[in-house]
């Protein structure tokens, strides 16, 4: 009898394209097997279109648990693998009963590192791989692929003709800016992409900035300052959407966030800007074509999601990134 797997992780868009080397993994070693994701609605249009998922359920957080629990139990999984680890998850093992397997989130190290700047985690593996250990007893290793993201005909042409429409990565090669963040810490300065944008264009590049409804009004005004050789797309397209604009860049630089593993995800190259967060957290961009740039501070890491302000606020980690340095690592990047 072929397995029937469920794998759990409610947000965010990182964490939930960091399945994909594991789901690919087990559809390829259960070939016959059901493979059933459960995420926010949200973020449930990210794997829609993946062919080695049998079901994607997105999760309305106004769903009380209890029903969900009891519309899961009636599924009847063979292995239940639970990739978030938090307080709702948990609640949500509790409602749907069975036998649930996780993966090391490595918490205490995180909080040590943070604190003391020493690392006590003798796991170095990135959280793709992390991810692995929920599959115990099906027989899965990671392979050397990176993230997937798929997507439907009509979403590939909508991005395209978006940037036809303005005359963006025609006849000059375009490169995608990304300078959102949820986190202000982890936010690249407003002067520094404008800098680097109109940089690119003198050198003879098309820019297209990209983000979600909340980085609009940045992402206009950078583009707004280069001129009519660049455009945004920030707030026009869901993720898909996004993705899809993505696919049609040389390259995008980011910092750390999900649209980030996002371009990973469809075959962009990244050049990627940390500042209060680091490798060990597990997150860098995921066997990819990528440039991870960083200030080498004793202060660092300061928090592992970022947050509101630089606690010794000078925000070097980010500031202390030039646009020279950037463009130079974009030059390298490998096609």
């Amino acid at each position: 009898m072929p397995p029937k797997i469920l794998l759990v992780r409610f947000s965010a868009i990182g964490d939930i394209l960091l399945m994909t080397p594991l789901i690919r993994a087990l559809r390829k070693r259960h070939p016959e097997a059901g493979i059933t994701v459960l995420t926010k609605a949200a973020f449930a249009p990210l794997l829609a279109h993946n062919p080695r998922i049998s079901e994607v359920i997105g999760w309305e957080p106004d769903t009380p648990l209890a029903e969900l629990g009891k519309r899961l139990r009636a599924l009847h999984f063979t292995h239940q693998l639970d990739l978030h680890g938090s307080l709702r998850s948990r609640a949500l093992r509790w409602h749907t009963k069975g036998m649930w397997t996780t993966y090391p989130k490595h918490r205490v190290a995180r909080s040590v590192l943070i604190r003391t700047k020493r690392n006590l985690s003798r796991d170095h593996r990135p959280v793709a791989e992390r991810y692995f250990a929920a599959a115990r007893g099906l027989d899965v290793v990671p392979d050397e692929g990176s993230l997937e993201c798929f997507l439907a005909r009509p979403t590939l042409q909508s991005a395209q003709d978006f940037l036809a429409d303005r005359n963006l990565g025609v006849s000059r090669q375009l490169i995608g800016l990304a300078p959102g963040a949820a986190h202000f810490t982890k936010r690249w300065p407003e002067h520094h992409w404008t800098a680097l944008a109109q940089r690119l264009v003198e050198l003879g590049n098309d820019v297209v900035l990209v983000g979600g409804p909340a980085d609009r009004e940045v992402a206009e005004r950078v583009a707004a300052a280069v001129g009519d050789r660049s455009g945004s797309s920030a707030g026009a397209f869901d993720l898909p959407g996004t993705a899809a604009i993505l696919k049609r860049v040389r390259a995008l630089v980011s910092g750390d966030t999900g649209l980030m593993h996002l371009a990973t995800a469809v075959g962009a190259p990244v050049v990627a800007l940390f500042g209060p967060t680091v490798e060990q957290f597990g997150f860098f961009p995921y066997h990819a074509k990528a440039s991870v740039l960083q200030r080498e501070l004793n202060c660092r890491p300061c928090s592992s999601h970022g947050g509101p302000a630089c606690p010794l606020t000078h925000h070097r980690c980010m500031q202390d990134v030039l646009p020279d340095q950037v463009l130079d690592a974009l030059r390298k990047l490998p096609r």
